[in-house]
């Protein structure tokens, strides 16, 4: 008989040592995966690995790479070369963003100027406003003064020395009226106390005087009454020509000088006001500067309004 155990002993040690060798292998692969993967994230595969190397063009370096052969090219005689498109692309695109952000800066420039400017006009505006309340009130302008002649004396010389002339001598509504309430008596002197003179013209005037007005209309008291009414709605000019259509007229020569300073000051005022909304290069600022930024309220046509050119500047 024959003996078959040593071939099936054989062939069973030898699938034994391969699967053993499959299995080393096999954790030899995941223990190595386990170090890389740590390695990894712990950072140590950067100083071992070469890193990549990134080139870096600037404007400059740009710049050369095309303008440096050309020059070369003319000294030695010979026709320039042409830039590369890559190199004409680079350089568009460089030149592009400068140009954007030239014109950025550009406009925030002139946003800033404009800021500036009206700014400054609105400060100006509000130191016209506080001239006019001070003088309303007849008080003295004190710091008020020094910033008109600062703001508008470059461009409304006549108005600020009106203004800074009246505040020393001022003359309230309140007191004109007072002051023609007092005078009334003298205001409505009849003809029989009037000299032989006064009576001889008013009579020879009349002969050239159509009157339309009834009697009571044309009366003393009558224009005293509606003298009253235009200084309480500051008509000065109205309240001025009824005051001199009086008889007595001449009694009120003081009153008629102040209510004329009292008028002019206002016109001088208003003035002051619109000059500095639109007074296109001779205003200034808080700092003695020119406000050379236009008016927001300036048309494009009419850079000084009528109201403003047609005024004395001094």
């Amino acid at each position: 008989m024959q003996d078959f155990s040593t071939p099936v002993a054989s062939s069973t040690g030898r699938s034994r040592s391969r699967s053993i060798t499959v299995f080393i292998a096999l954790m030899a692969f995941v223990l190595g995966a386990a170090v890389v993967g740590w390695a990894s994230s712990r950072g140590y595969l950067s100083g071992v690995l070469p890193e990549p190397v990134v080139e870096e063009t600037d404007v400059a370096t740009l710049a050369d790479t095309v303008v440096e052969p050309a020059q070369q090219a003319e000294e030695a005689g010979k026709p320039a070369p042409k830039a590369t498109a890559a190199q004409m692309a680079a350089l568009g695109s460089v030149e592009g963003r400068l140009a954007l952000l030239e014109d950025r800066l550009s406009r925030i420039d002139f946003q800033t100027d404009a800021a500036s400017g009206n700014a400054a006009r609105a400060e100006g505006l509000l130191i016209a406003f506080a001239a006019r309340r001070m003088i309303d009130r007849g008080e003295p302008l004190s710091y008020v003064a020094d910033q008109l002649r600062l703001r508008f004396m470059n461009a409304q010389p006549r108005a600020v020395e009106t203004i800074i002339a009246f505040s020393k001598n001022p003359v309230t509504i309140d007191e004109l009226s007072a002051r023609l309430e007092a005078l009334s008596p003298e205001l409505t002197v009849t003809e029989s106390t009037q000299s032989l003179w006064d009576r001889a013209t008013a009579e020879f005037s009349a002969l050239f005087v159509v009157r339309r007005d009834s009697a009571a209309l044309v009366s003393p008291s009558a224009r005293i009454d509606r003298a009253r009414v235009m200084l309480t709605a500051r008509r000065i000019g109205n309240a001025i020509k009824e005051v001199e259509r009086l008889p007595g007229a001449e009694a009120a020569d003081t009153w008629i000088a102040d209510a004329h300073r009292y008028e002019d000051v206002q016109r001088a005022l208003d003035l002051l006001e619109t000059t500095a909304m639109l007074e296109p290069s001779r205003l200034k600022d808080a700092e003695g500067h020119k406000v050379d930024q236009p008016s927001p309220l300036a048309t494009p046509t009419q850079a000084v309004p009528p109201s403003v050119a047609g005024k004395p500047k001094g």
